[in-house]
């Protein structure tokens, strides 16, 4: 990947190729497009709201959501959403494709999530379904439901950060659950967001390669650094930040045996990834081989303690 810095890439632009997303391939039965795949708005009203739209996105996006649209297919969009600090989804990266309907705004956006086949979040379903009151696809009352007058692809992209990619995203799920197991679901939604991000460096999205190599080299080592913080019980998984030194020994949280092996899996392939797209990586080791205590996890000890762990599982 060319070198290019986050900060040298829009936020908000117009792009021609389009040929990798997600309602491009999906059937139009109501819309129709020229023999360039152009869609073709009779109604004149959608395509002004469209523009307003753009115009909004243009004007308005926080620094940490990036929008690309397209010269040939106005009813196309793709947002990336950087997670935000204090939640297990920190310094990863959201991708979703978004279509105007051919009455828009009468009806919300089709939103759909480019999952890689992964269910990170109780409202992301590894299918790509968005779960949203915002976007009808949720119950709701009042102006937690799409509203043609006052609503628009800015507040659906505000609400999918602040609301779906939250600090707790367990309690997303609707229902009475112990208090205990938010915990336990942030641990497996960080390592899923590992993953997340090596499918998104070997296949990144069309019109984002750059800024996705940009954005990693960037963070490679605040999220190796966490993993090895979550890893041996330092923090509680979505709190680090950035300034906890790899080689301390102080536990802080108990930490499962299924995510200190998700971590040992996912860190040393997260470091070559890093290291690929050219990261600096300075004082960070290869792979994970303490144990948190600061004995070799491949010792003695260790052999003992994963030995114990699995007799008592």
């Amino acid at each position: 990947h060319e070198q290019v810095g986050v900060n040298k890439f829009k936020q908000f632009d117009c792009v021609v190729d389009y040929s990798d997303h997600y309602y491009y391939h999906q059937s139009k039965p109501n819309q129709k497009c020229n023999s360039h795949g152009t869609m073709m708005i009779n109604n004149r009203n959608t395509m002004k709201r469209i523009m307003k739209e753009w115009e909004i996105l243009e004007k308005n996006l926080p620094a940490s959501i990036f929008v690309r649209v397209y010269e040939g297919r106005i009813d196309l969009l793709r947002a990336a959403i950087i997670g935000a600090s204090k939640t297990p989804y920190h310094n990863g990266l959201f991708f979703f494709d978004l279509q105007f309907p051919s009455d828009y705004p009468n009806n919300p956006p089709k939103v759909y999530y480019r999952s890689f086949g992964l269910r990170l979040n109780p409202n992301l379903y590894n299918s790509g379904y968005v779960c949203l009151s915002l976007l009808n696809t949720w119950g709701g009352k009042g102006t937690e439901r799409w509203c043609p007058d006052k609503s628009t692809i800015l507040q659906v992209l505000l609400s999918l950060q602040g609301l779906v990619l939250n600090e707790k995203p367990y309690y997303n799920e609707p229902g009475i659950k112990p208090a205990w197991s938010w915990e336990s679901y942030n641990a497996d939604v960080f390592a899923l967001s590992c993953k997340t991000m090596l499918y998104l460096m070997k296949k990144p999205a069309r019109n984002f390669e750059c800024f996705i190599a940009a954005h990693f080299r960037d963070h490679a080592s605040v999220i190796l650094k966490a993993c090895v913080a979550y890893r041996n019980g330092r923090v509680r998984i979505g709190l680090f930040d950035g300034d906890a030194p790899v080689g301390s020994k102080k536990k802080k949280v108990n930490v499962s045996k299924k995510f200190k092996d998700s971590m040992n899996e996912l860190y040393p392939e997260l470091y070559k990834a890093f290291n690929r797209i050219g990261a600096s990586l300075k004082n960070l080791p290869e792979k994970l081989e303490d144990d948190g205590d600061g004995k070799p996890a491949n010792g003695i000890i260790g052999k003992l303690k994963r030995f114990w762990e699995a007799m008592t599982a």
